[in-house]
């Protein structure tokens, strides 16, 4: 039971990672402009002229100078190949202006410094520097044919932006040759004007453009990988769990051959049939508990590492680590719960059913 409990909790565990990574990397005071019709940034795509109109609209935040707070950018794959391997994965270049940092206040540089704009310097995420060749500070990257040097390395703060490379926007779209941003980020004035804000959009058939929260478009992009580890951790879970109550039976069942006489004797006590019932089942289920509480705890020791894997929705390289909630740990336990009890059942309806006599005699 304890093994099935760590596979269960295991499972939650890496989904919650995933959607805490992937929520975190956006911001409630944030949106985020693609084309309508793109679930990701990588298929959108916004002309300068709609960009423009975004930087007008009265909803978006204004800085000290009068400037919008707009982050017009773009968004591409590269393959690039991993330390102490053979095999390649795609890394999600981004190009922004150094407002795309303002906007996001959970990124810091924490090694060297921030790309010029204008220029091929890149600036790579804490995951990358882990996971990929030459993406070390000094160290240069060739792509696009052109050759980017790397200057800095960044935290995101657990989010998705760890697994991310930037550099300059307009330097990245001549390389790549596009013409169009990807996508463009804002800063809501006020965080109650998002539904102004998407009436206003709708509602100029210039931008024919969709507008989202930054968290929630951030979230959708893990609802694929989310169902797919839900829908294989649930097989999996239901399938050891069956081996587990049917363990869990077994070993009931020999503990009420082997108290054969002392179910007896409390029955001619004057204990009732249904006070030996609960008397075990109690027995099982406190058993499962015990097990539940070492398969959680060596499922907490999970924290510890991360994992890599391709996003399917954005078909990008993702790095999150397993993360155990409040949740998860009453989730888990009840689990055990259920198993303790459907194992222990039974056995605990033959020991209730058992004859005085019989059971005497049988002594």
């Amino acid at each position: 039971m304890g093994l099935v409990v760590f596979v269960f909790a295991a499972v939650l565990m890496l989904d919650a990672g995933l959607k805490k990574t992937l929520v975190s990397t956006g911001s409630r005071d944030n949106v985020i402009f693609i084309r309508k019709g793109a679930d990701t940034e990588i298929l959108s795509g916004i002309n300068r002229d709609q960009a423009a109109l975004i930087e007008s609209l009265q909803e978006i935040a204004r800085g000290p100078d009068g400037g919008a707070q707009v982050s017009k950018e773009t968004v591409v794959l590269n393959s690039l190949g991993k330390i102490g391997t053979d095999k390649r994965a795609n890394v999600v270049l981004r190009g922004l202006p150094l407002m795309g940092l303002t906007l996001r206040p959970q990124v810091r540089i924490v090694e060297g410094r921030m790309f010029r704009p204008g220029s091929t310097e890149i600036v790579v995420g804490k995951a990358i520097q882990q996971q990929f060749e030459k993406a070390q500070i000094g160290q240069a990257l060739n792509f696009a044919q052109r050759q980017w040097t790397v200057v800095g390395v960044f935290d995101g703060g657990k989010s998705g932006f760890d697994s991310e490379i930037w550099g300059d926007v307009e330097q990245l779209m001549q390389a790549f040759r596009r013409i169009n941003y990807s996508s463009v980020i804002a800063r809501l004035g006020n965080s109650d004007n998002f539904d102004a804000l998407v009436a206003t959009v709708n509602g100029d058939p210039r931008l024919a453009l969709e507008v989202k929260r930054e968290q929630i478009f951030y979230e959708d992009q893990s609802r694929t990988l989310s169902t797919f580890i839900n829908i294989l951790g649930t097989v999996l879970s239901v399938v050891f769990s069956i081996g587990a109550m049917i363990g869990a039976m077994i070993t009931m069942y020999a503990a009420v051959a082997s108290r054969t006489a002392e179910i007896g004797t409390l029955r001619a006590l004057g204990f009732r049939r249904r006070n030996i019932l609960a008397a075990f089942l109690a027995e099982s289920i406190l058993l499962a508990l015990v097990g539940g509480l070492g398969g959680l705890l060596l499922a907490s020791t999970l924290q510890t590492f991360t994992i890599s894997t391709m996003n399917w929705q954005s078909f990008s390289e993702l790095a999150f680590s397993f993360t155990l909630t409040a949740e998860i740990m009453v989730k888990t336990l009840v689990f055990s719960l259920v198993m303790g009890f459907i194992g222990g059942f039974l056995p605990s309806v033959k020991a209730a059913r058992m004859k005085i006599v019989d059971s005497l005699r049988a002594a």
